[in-house]
């Protein structure tokens, strides 16, 4: 009877510490975000889903662009949230900009998987594209309408004062290729660089004439902005989706679908 006791609480031991450890392994992925608000909104996002589904995510946000992709390919990360323009004109250098959004998508899934091992989920209809913007009244004032006028513009008057990030001040998708695509010549005592936050403030306190913003970004709204329009199609398509390590999604497969509502936003919603 005390043997059979014995093996009793011995068994029972045995599962106790089995099941501490299962617990104890729990899914944990590390997940990134970019530097700006629209990441950090999905960043979070991509961890509350995550988290609902019994996976413990370590979140690292506020990087750039370079720093974000190479932690994802290197491995330091998991999976972010990136975008098929930025992939396919800064990353891979390609020079052709392909302005169809399904199409692009499709060449930026297959050539990352093929060359990185990098999976792209299902694309959103967010489109985070550049776009430059002026002030209501800088607008009228001008007659500044389109990327072709503020060309046009520039190159006559070269008065305007540019507030721009870091990033849109190197990238080729950013200052230096719309430049040269519109032939405009920017007096570089003209341009701002500061950080991403602080453009739309310059605007609004007179220390800027124009600046970059995003298609989605709120403050479009918020500042009273008008947007020009891209008539000769300079900037790409930047869908939103989320990258992560083919790897990762080997062994969590189930990432894809709990992760599914971030590709139903729309530039409303992320507004």
């Amino acid at each position: 009877m005390r043997k059979k006791l014995l093996f009793t609480i011995t068994i029972t031991l045995v599962l106790m510490v089995a099941s501490m450890g299962v617990f104890a392994q729990a899914k944990k992925i590390t997940a990134g975000a970019k530097d700006f608000t629209e990441q950090y909104i999905v960043g979070h996002m991509s961890a509350i889903l995550l988290q609902e589904n019994g996976f413990d995510v370590d979140l690292k946000m506020g990087t750039g662009s370079t720093i974000t992709r190479n932690a994802l390919v290197s491995g330091q990360t998991d999976l972010y949230p990136e975008y098929t323009g930025t992939y396919w004109l800064t990353y891979a250098k390609h020079e052709e900009v392909i302005n169809d959004p399904e199409e692009l998508y499709n060449k930026v899934k297959k050539e990352d998987l093929e060359e990185n091992g990098i999976v792209w989920l299902e694309r959103s209809d967010i489109n985070n594209t550049y776009a430059m913007a002026l002030t209501k009244e800088q607008a009228a004032e001008t007659g500044i309408e389109t990327l072709s006028d503020l060309a046009e513009y520039v190159n006559e008057n070269q008065d305007l004062i540019w507030a721009i990030d870091h990033e849109f001040a190197d990238r080729p998708d950013g200052l230096p290729g719309l430049a040269e695509h519109y032939g405009m010549n920017i007096p570089e005592d003209n341009i701002k660089i500061m950080e991403i936050g602080l453009t739309h403030e310059a605007i609004d306190r007179g220390q800027a004439d124009i600046t970059m913003v995003f298609a989605t970004d709120g403050k479009i709204k918020k500042f009273d902005l008008v947007v020009l329009e891209d008539d000769k199609q300079f900037f790409p398509v930047y869908n939103l989706c989320v990258t992560i390590r083919e790897e990762v999604l080997n062994e969590y497969p189930e990432i894809e679908e709990i992760l599914k509502p971030i590709a139903e936003l729309t530039n409303e919603a992320i507004q």
